[in-house]
Protein backbone atom coordinates (compact mmCIF):
# COMPACT_ATOMS: atom_id res chain seq x y z
CA UNK A 1 0.00 0.00 0.00
CA UNK A 2 1.37 3.51 -0.72
CA UNK A 3 1.41 6.46 1.15
CA UNK A 4 -0.77 9.94 0.28
CA UNK A 5 1.36 12.67 0.45
CA UNK A 6 0.18 16.25 1.14
CA UNK A 7 0.85 19.68 2.60
CA UNK A 8 -0.33 20.54 5.89
CA UNK A 9 -0.28 24.81 6.52
CA UNK A 10 1.14 25.12 10.10
CA UNK A 11 1.13 29.47 10.05
CA UNK A 12 1.73 32.25 7.49
CA UNK A 13 5.08 32.49 9.05
CA UNK A 14 6.23 29.37 9.60
CA UNK A 15 5.08 28.05 6.30
CA UNK A 16 3.58 24.78 5.54
CA UNK A 17 4.85 21.13 6.37
CA UNK A 18 4.72 17.97 4.15
CA UNK A 19 2.89 14.92 5.44
CA UNK A 20 2.54 10.85 4.30
CA UNK A 21 -0.80 9.33 5.37
CA UNK A 22 -1.21 5.66 5.05
CA UNK A 23 -4.58 4.58 5.29
CA UNK A 24 -5.72 0.99 6.02
CA UNK A 25 -9.30 -0.24 5.04
CA UNK A 26 -12.00 0.15 7.69
CA UNK A 27 -8.93 2.04 10.20
CA UNK A 28 -9.98 1.18 13.87
CA UNK A 29 -7.80 4.52 14.23
CA UNK A 30 -5.62 6.96 12.95
CA UNK A 31 -2.12 8.13 14.90
CA UNK A 32 -0.64 11.25 13.70
CA UNK A 33 3.36 10.56 14.15
CA UNK A 34 5.80 13.03 14.72
CA UNK A 35 9.52 11.89 13.68
CA UNK A 36 12.27 12.47 16.10
CA UNK A 37 15.01 15.20 16.21
CA UNK A 38 17.68 13.49 14.04
CA UNK A 39 15.40 11.91 10.95
CA UNK A 40 12.20 12.83 9.55
CA UNK A 41 9.19 11.23 7.87
CA UNK A 42 10.81 9.02 5.63
CA UNK A 43 13.18 7.30 7.85
CA UNK A 44 13.17 3.51 7.20
CA UNK A 45 12.06 3.17 11.57
CA UNK A 46 8.78 5.71 10.46
CA UNK A 47 8.09 3.83 7.10
CA UNK A 48 8.12 0.63 8.50
CA UNK A 49 6.42 1.25 11.48
CA UNK A 50 3.60 2.64 9.23
CA UNK A 51 3.64 -0.12 7.25
CA UNK A 52 3.10 -2.73 10.38
CA UNK A 53 0.67 -0.30 11.99
CA UNK A 54 -1.54 0.00 8.29
CA UNK A 55 -1.33 -3.91 8.90
CA UNK A 56 -3.09 -4.33 11.95
CA UNK A 57 -5.86 -1.58 10.49
CA UNK A 58 -4.52 1.81 12.20
CA UNK A 59 -3.72 4.24 9.77
CA UNK A 60 -1.29 6.93 10.36
CA UNK A 61 -0.29 10.12 9.09
CA UNK A 62 3.40 11.11 9.36
CA UNK A 63 4.39 14.84 9.24
CA UNK A 64 7.54 16.88 9.35
CA UNK A 65 8.87 19.58 11.68
CA UNK A 66 9.39 22.92 10.01
CA UNK A 67 13.08 22.63 10.68
CA UNK A 68 13.22 19.04 9.14
CA UNK A 69 11.11 20.62 6.00
CA UNK A 70 13.74 23.22 5.48
CA UNK A 71 16.37 20.70 5.87
CA UNK A 72 18.07 22.61 8.70
CA UNK A 73 19.88 20.17 11.69
CA UNK A 74 18.62 22.25 14.58
CA UNK A 75 14.84 21.25 15.90
CA UNK A 76 12.48 24.10 16.24
CA UNK A 77 11.79 25.68 19.59
CA UNK A 78 8.29 23.90 21.55
CA UNK A 79 6.55 26.88 20.64
CA UNK A 80 6.75 26.32 17.02
CA UNK A 81 6.81 22.41 17.29
CA UNK A 82 3.86 22.61 19.55
CA UNK A 83 1.89 24.80 16.81
CA UNK A 84 2.78 22.13 13.86
CA UNK A 85 1.40 19.46 16.33
CA UNK A 86 -1.49 21.05 17.11
CA UNK A 87 -2.25 22.13 13.22
CA UNK A 88 -1.63 18.56 11.59
CA UNK A 89 -4.06 17.32 14.78
CA UNK A 90 -6.76 19.14 13.66
CA UNK A 91 -6.36 18.66 10.02
CA UNK A 92 -6.52 14.70 10.63
CA UNK A 93 -9.37 15.30 12.67
CA UNK A 94 -11.14 16.68 9.86
CA UNK A 95 -10.06 14.10 7.31
CA UNK A 96 -10.57 11.13 9.45
CA UNK A 97 -13.82 12.64 11.00
CA UNK A 98 -15.25 9.47 13.28
CA UNK A 99 -12.17 8.08 13.48
CA UNK A 100 -10.74 7.76 16.65
CA UNK A 101 -7.44 9.78 17.13
CA UNK A 102 -4.23 9.53 18.99
CA UNK A 103 -1.15 11.67 18.51
CA UNK A 104 2.13 10.04 19.31
CA UNK A 105 5.55 10.42 18.35
CA UNK A 106 9.54 8.80 18.18
CA UNK A 107 11.68 10.78 20.95
CA UNK A 108 11.59 14.57 20.42
CA UNK A 109 8.25 14.24 18.48
CA UNK A 110 6.65 12.21 21.25
CA UNK A 111 8.02 15.20 23.68
CA UNK A 112 6.67 17.92 21.65
CA UNK A 113 3.32 16.00 21.33
CA UNK A 114 2.73 15.43 24.75
CA UNK A 115 4.03 19.64 25.42
CA UNK A 116 0.99 20.54 23.25
CA UNK A 117 -1.43 18.54 25.06
CA UNK A 118 -0.20 19.37 28.47
CA UNK A 119 -1.25 23.00 27.96
CA UNK A 120 -4.25 21.95 25.68
CA UNK A 121 -6.04 18.89 26.40
CA UNK A 122 -8.29 18.55 23.32
CA UNK A 123 -11.63 16.95 24.26
CA UNK A 124 -11.43 14.74 20.99
CA UNK A 125 -7.86 13.16 21.33
CA UNK A 126 -7.87 9.34 22.80
CA UNK A 127 -4.34 9.10 23.50
CA UNK A 128 -0.95 9.79 23.22
CA UNK A 129 1.69 7.25 21.98
CA UNK A 130 5.61 7.28 23.12
CA UNK A 131 7.77 5.97 20.98
CA UNK A 132 10.98 5.93 23.75
CA UNK A 133 10.31 9.09 25.48
CA UNK A 134 13.27 11.06 25.78
CA UNK A 135 13.63 11.54 29.57
CA UNK A 136 17.14 12.62 29.75
CA UNK A 137 20.55 13.55 27.94
CA UNK A 138 23.08 10.51 27.47
CA UNK A 139 24.95 9.79 31.21
CA UNK A 140 22.22 12.48 33.00
CA UNK A 141 19.67 10.25 34.50
CA UNK A 142 16.68 13.08 35.52
CA UNK A 143 12.76 13.20 35.32
CA UNK A 144 12.65 17.38 34.90
CA UNK A 145 11.49 16.58 31.01
CA UNK A 146 8.45 14.62 32.29
CA UNK A 147 6.97 17.10 34.17
CA UNK A 148 4.48 18.11 32.02
CA UNK A 149 3.17 15.05 31.87
CA UNK A 150 0.91 15.29 35.18
CA UNK A 151 -0.82 17.96 33.40
CA UNK A 152 -2.32 15.52 30.72
CA UNK A 153 -5.88 14.26 30.82
CA UNK A 154 -5.76 11.56 28.28
CA UNK A 155 -4.11 8.31 28.59
CA UNK A 156 -0.11 7.32 27.64
CA UNK A 157 1.66 4.35 26.80
CA UNK A 158 5.16 4.54 27.03
CA UNK A 159 7.00 1.83 24.79
CA UNK A 160 10.52 1.48 26.35
CA UNK A 161 13.89 0.01 25.94
CA UNK A 162 15.79 -0.94 28.88
CA UNK A 163 18.85 -0.21 27.39
CA UNK A 164 17.92 3.59 26.42
CA UNK A 165 20.65 5.72 27.10
CA UNK A 166 18.38 8.75 27.22
CA UNK A 167 15.58 7.32 29.72
CA UNK A 168 16.88 5.53 32.37
CA UNK A 169 14.54 2.52 32.93
CA UNK A 170 13.81 2.67 36.45
CA UNK A 171 13.58 6.70 36.08
CA UNK A 172 10.65 5.76 33.85
CA UNK A 173 9.11 2.97 35.55
CA UNK A 174 9.38 5.90 38.40
CA UNK A 175 7.13 8.43 35.99
CA UNK A 176 4.88 6.09 34.37
CA UNK A 177 3.35 4.49 37.64
CA UNK A 178 3.14 8.02 38.85
CA UNK A 179 0.56 9.28 36.06
CA UNK A 180 -2.95 8.02 36.51
CA UNK A 181 -3.61 7.18 32.89
CA UNK A 182 -0.33 6.02 31.96
CA UNK A 183 0.85 2.19 30.83
CA UNK A 184 4.43 0.92 30.05
CA UNK A 185 5.81 -1.61 28.20
CA UNK A 186 9.24 -2.26 28.16
CA UNK A 187 11.61 -4.31 25.32
CA UNK A 188 14.32 -6.02 27.12
CA UNK A 189 17.66 -5.04 25.45
CA UNK A 190 16.34 -2.71 23.35
CA UNK A 191 18.00 1.06 22.65
CA UNK A 192 16.99 4.22 21.71
CA UNK A 193 16.24 3.08 18.52
CA UNK A 194 14.95 -0.08 19.10
CA UNK A 195 17.58 -2.30 18.52
CA UNK A 196 18.41 -5.48 20.62
CA UNK A 197 22.11 -5.98 19.01
CA UNK A 198 20.75 -6.15 14.87
CA UNK A 199 17.27 -6.85 15.30
CA UNK A 200 15.12 -3.89 15.28
CA UNK A 201 11.60 -4.58 17.20
CA UNK A 202 9.33 -2.73 14.80
CA UNK A 203 6.84 -5.78 14.99
CA UNK A 204 6.68 -5.74 18.71
CA UNK A 205 5.89 -1.67 18.55
CA UNK A 206 2.97 -1.97 16.23
CA UNK A 207 1.34 -4.77 18.10
CA UNK A 208 1.45 -3.00 21.38
CA UNK A 209 0.46 -0.43 20.21
CA UNK A 210 -2.82 -1.94 18.38
CA UNK A 211 -3.42 -3.83 21.54
CA UNK A 212 -3.18 -0.56 23.88
CA UNK A 213 -5.48 1.14 21.20
CA UNK A 214 -8.09 -1.76 21.21
CA UNK A 215 -7.91 -1.56 25.40
CA UNK A 216 -8.25 2.37 25.36
CA UNK A 217 -10.88 1.71 22.61
CA UNK A 218 -13.20 -0.76 24.71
Amino acid sequence: MKSTSSKILVSKTIGSVSSLTLKPQNAKAVIALAHGAGAGMKHPFMERLAMQLCGLSVATVRYNFPYMENKKKMPDVPAVAEKTVAEVFANVLEIFSGTPVFLAGKSFGGRMSSQFVSKNNPPDLQGIIFYGFPLHAPGKPDAQRAEHLKAIASPMLFLQGTNDALANISLIEKVSSSLPGATLVKFEGANHSFKVKSKELIDELAVNTCQWIERILG
